[in-house]
């Protein structure tokens, strides 16, 4: 496995030869040798035809490719690892317009890899209720032009065609955030209490009756806006808003528009991202190479 690329340029001169990349991809994923995706053993053997294994049990071939996103793929893994390189470490992440100019694929083929990124980069199980002090907030993405600036309703919901979006971070760590079929106060308290625990040092919230209604928690702070708050002590929800103020550039500037069906996956993207922030530009890339099992085929991500 190679570590010592800190620049695109590194990388790409790194991975010049295919059979550094399977290689690369094999290190990383079959650590302890080659483990089957159909039957999950590992007890397995090299056949002539290089790359392709074997499976003592269930007699199936295979490849390091099969059962990740790379599965069926007619581009180089060199370029699926300059798309690695680009969406891991642009802060606001990558068009696929852009990606297919740097990369000299099709726009469409450029989606469906980011896509497939997307994919990886999903947020597992989060099965840790953070604990510190945790802000949690909602905002609203999309929309017709003349409803971008319209605040929320009050029902709570802002604009009818906007998407709801819920989040929760905690002071100098994780973020998670979560499209929501739609924002009241079951859904959102829900949320809140699958991603912060009871007991957590501090809960802090904006001022809206939904926040204001019993959560269970032992230290609950309102910081109220409306009246001029914004902090008060430790209280204050500066942190959640500087992520949605970044969620929007990245929506707004970056890929101009996102559909409500893939929204869920450009919020994994950038949570990801942030949830990676202090590692450096090549842990950040291999640590996504940990997460591409699971195929994406292009039939079902549009359909």
């Amino acid at each position: 496995m190679l570590t010592n690329f800190k620049t695109l340029a590194d990388l790409m001169v790194a991975f010049q030869d295919p059979q550094t990349a399977i290689d690369h991809v094999k290190a990383i994923r079959w650590p302890n040798g080659p483990v089957c995706p159909y039957c999950e053993s590992g007890k397995a053997y090299a056949l002539k035809r290089k790359n392709i294994h074997r499976c003592a049990k269930c007699q199936r071939n295979f490849s390091v490719t099969v059962g990740t996103i790379f599965e069926d793929t007619k581009l180089p893994l060199r370029i699926w690892f300059g798309a690695i390189w680009l969406i891991t470490n642009h802060p606001k992440g990558i068009a696929s317009t852009t990606l297919a100019k740097d990369l000299g694929i099709t726009q469409k083929s450029a989606w469906h890899v980011l896509h497939r990124l997307r994919h990886a980069a999903r947020t597992r199980s989060f099965n840790k209720p953070m604990t510190g002090i945790v802000e949690a907030d909602e905002t609203y993405v999309g929309g017709k032009a003349i409803n971008k600036h319209r605040g929320r309703s009050g029902t709570k919901g802002g604009s009818s065609d906007k998407t709801p979006v819920m989040g929760a971070v905690e002071r100098g760590g994780d973020v998670v955030a979560k499209v929501l079929p739609v924002a009241n106060k079951s859904t959102m308290h829900e949320f809140i209490r699958q991603t912060v625990d009871p007991d957590a040092e501090m809960l802090v919230t904006d001022a809206h009756p939904v926040y204001q209604r019993p959560m269970g928690y032992s230290r609950h702070e309102i910081v109220n806006h409306q009246q001029g708050e914004f902090r008060r002590g430790e209280a204050h929800t500066n942190s959640i808003e500087s992520i949605w103020a970044l969620l929007k550039r990245q929506i707004v500037g970056t890929h101009h528009w996102v559909s409500a069906k893939h929204l869920q996956m450009y919020v994994q993207e950038m949570t990801w991202r942030l949830n990676r922030r202090d590692m450096t530009p090549a842990d950040r890339m291999n640590d996504l190479f940990e997460c591409v099992a699971g195929a994406l085929p292009y039939k079902v991500l549009i359909s």
